[in-house]
């Protein structure tokens, strides 16, 4: 492609942009932690202002430790499955199968029809990867995804916080009366960090966090035939970024406090 593109999208949907610049910044450090080509490749063609995304240092850390321990969680489980199916819900610009494909995996993503439209003009996928353009609480989506009776892993990332509950609810019983038997990875964040945390990058793409939760342990009561098996603070993907969070982590408030990845069985 060789003119820029130019990409109106704003709301939630924008934030998209500005954790792909995270991704693709951190790959060019000498010493990242993972290396996102595609997101790098995306990021060269894009008409987008990332000025505020640069300058976001809070985001950018957030973004870069989820996407270690998402990428550490969703490999192992590959490892155990190499011929599941995923679905990534709200996947945005996400590029992670790409530096997962194991070239067995059944790999969806799932996100709005504007924002399909938007990972249309830098990502082909047919076939074994492809895309499903609905609203993650549009029940038809799960009607898509064949083989419904094998291993799937559900991949939550970036989303929950901006919807409600009643939301979040409906999304967790269309994959629990869609599947046999699910791992969902869930991020969520706490009520406090909800109410009182500002991302300047994210504010002013006019998005707004309006839900959060303590535990991962409170969604078993949201929807009948889930298990809570365990809450993964994104302190331990701080860890691996500032050595500080070693000490850091031994904190309970900091534990508490931080963004975790739930893990939930059907």
């Amino acid at each position: 492609m060789t003119d820029m593109e130019k990409v109106k999208i704003h709301g939630v949907p924008e934030t998209m942009l500005q954790t792909l610049f995270a991704r693709a910044a951190h790959s060019q450090k000498k010493e990242h932690k993972f290396y996102d080509a595609k997101a790098i490749e995306i990021v060269k063609q894009l008409d987008y202002d990332f000025s505020k995304a640069e300058k976001d240092a809070a985001m950018s850390s957030g973004v870069i430790a989820r996407t270690i321990l998402l990428d550490q969680m969703v490999g192992a489980f590959l490892e155990e499955h190499p011929d599941a199916t995923v679905v990534n819900i709200a996947c945005g610009l996400d590029t992670r199968v790409y530096r997962l494909d194991n070239g067995q995996v059944r790999w969806y993503n799932l996100d709005l029809p504007e924002v399909i439209d938007i990972r249309r003009r830098f990502l082909n996928e047919h076939g074994r990867i492809s895309m499903i353009a609905k609203s993650a609480m549009d029940e038809s989506w799960a009607a898509e995804i064949e083989d419904p009776t094998g291993e799937v892993l559900v991949v939550i990332e970036g989303l929950v916080m901006y919807l409600t509950e009643a939301d979040v609810k409906k999304i967790l019983f269309i994959i629990c009366s869609r599947f046999e038997h699910a791992e969902i990875i869930m991020e969520i964040m706490n009520p406090f960090i909800m109410r009182h945390m500002k991302e300047k990058s994210i504010e002013a793409s006019k998005a707004r966090f309006t839900w959060g939760l303590k535990s991962g342990k409170e969604l078993e009561n949201m929807v009948s035939g889930l298990t809570w098996a365990e809450d993964v603070s994104l302190v331990e993907g701080m860890k691996e970024l500032y050595p500080v969070y070693k000490l850091l982590g031994w904190i309970q408030p900091v534990k508490n406090l931080s963004n975790k990845l739930v893990i939930l069985r059907k």
